[in-house]
């Protein structure tokens, strides 16, 4: 008889494992192999990647489990860590675009070229002084025709430097190391963004979330009077949401130089490229895809704003707009505004994305936005830095 109550216990106690193995892929079976949940949390501080410029990003944390979400909150003096109740965090479940493209993955050797002959340098530097401080930072440019994507923390100097009364000269450099070669002009800043940060323009390390942080730029003129190539190296967009996901390889561009002495800067700085992956997605104002991390490579450094984040099939899915703190970029999280943010807030503000923005003529859409748009940005930036 004991035998036979001991198989019948293990029987027994086989049958609760098979019901409560039953129960825990049911619940993991309510998740789609291809999706991920977003949820918000706390703001976080972040360094700019801009000289002398630096903002902040709200997080969003991406988890792949039902638990509760995990929120950062990080201030320029401390550094802390709580997790969210779930009832507390909102969260949206998101898909990845299945079958993107119709070819296979390229080399990032290939990419790694790409990108580097797509990037430049945006350098603005007051030419006898003033209260303006130099500023080196990044730019991809989109369009064959010369059109340079980059943040809005970049471009308000470029905007600035056009004005009779600032003492600023900006100009596009490329290469490794960068040259002077271009004369740049603002296409397109968002207003919103100019309304809600004019007031930082002198912060040693003013803030933000990334919101409404994009530009466009047209490369107007060569700095030498020869004529413009028929056709700038460019990287293709890519605006469609998700179509970076959680853990897909990707290379970012940019001209880091935070950790570079002025002259440096001047004339010794070198375009760097890392391949990494996407760590996070990320929502500013939710329940959107607007930033995703790449975590703590070198681009995550003063110099970077505006870089490129580019996916396995040579497309532009993000540009760099904000890292966490610490001392050293492998302590830091990359983060970049996505195409698909971009291009969604670009309809929202202008009323035409980024497809038919990049449609139109680039020159003719610089000529407006400098007759009907810049007095006005130009005015609210001019009364924060003129007495």
């Amino acid at each position: 008889m004991v035998p036979k109550k001991r198989f019948l216990i293990i029987q027994i106690g086989l049958l609760i494992f098979l019901i409560g193995a039953f129960i825990a892929f049911t619940r993991l079976a309510n998740i789609e192999p291809h999706s991920t949940l977003i949820g918000v949390s706390t703001s976080q501080v972040a360094s700019g990647a801009s000289t002398d410029t630096a903002t902040s990003s709200t997080e969003v944390v991406v988890t792949t489990t039902t638990d509760a979400i995990a929120g950062e909150t990080k201030s320029p003096q401390k550094s802390t860590k709580k997790a969210m109740k779930p009832e507390s965090a909102t969260s949206t479940e998101v898909r990845r675009v299945e079958k993107p493209y119709t070819t296979p993955p390229l080399p990032f050797t290939t990419i790694n070229d790409h990108a580097r002959a797509a990037l430049v340098n945006i350098l603005c530097v007051p030419r006898t002084g003033g209260s303006l401080h130099p500023i080196s930072a990044s730019g991809v440019i989109i369009d064959p025709r010369g059109v340079v994507l980059t943040n809005a923390h970049v471009a308000q100097y470029v905007l600035l430097s056009e004005a009779a009364q600032v003492d600023l000269r900006c100009e596009l450099r490329v290469g490794s190391p960068a040259k002077a070669r271009y004369a740049p002009r603002v296409m397109y800043l968002p207003k919103a963004w100019v309304e809600a940060h004019a007031k930082d323009i002198l912060a040693s390390h003013p803030l933000g979330t990334g919101e409404h942080d994009y530009a466009l730029i047209h490369i107007a003129s060569s700095l030498d009077g020869t004529p413009l190539p028929s056709s700038f190296p460019y990287l293709q967009p890519d605006a469609r949401e998700t179509i970076g996901f959680v853990g897909d390889d990707v290379l970012v561009a940019s001209y880091p130089a935070e950790f570079l002495g002025g002259y440096a800067t001047y004339d010794n700085l070198y375009s760097a490229t890392s391949v990494t992956s996407i760590k996070q997605l990320l929502t500013i104002t939710g329940p959107t895809v607007d930033l995703i991390s790449v975590g703590g490579v070198i681009g995550a450094q003063s110099g970077s704003s505006g870089g490129g984040v580019v996916n396995a099939w040579d497309r532009l899915i993000g540009i760099i707009t904000t890292t966490s703190l610490g001392a050293t970029t492998a302590e830091r999280d990359l983060r970049a505004i996505t195409l698909s943010y971009i291009s969604a807030d670009l309809l929202a503000q202008s009323g035409f994305d980024l497809d038919l923005t990049l449609r139109g003529d680039p020159s003719a859409q610089t000529f407006d936005f400098t007759k009907d748009q810049a007095p006005y940005l130009i005015g609210v930036l001019l009364k924060q830095i003129i007495h």
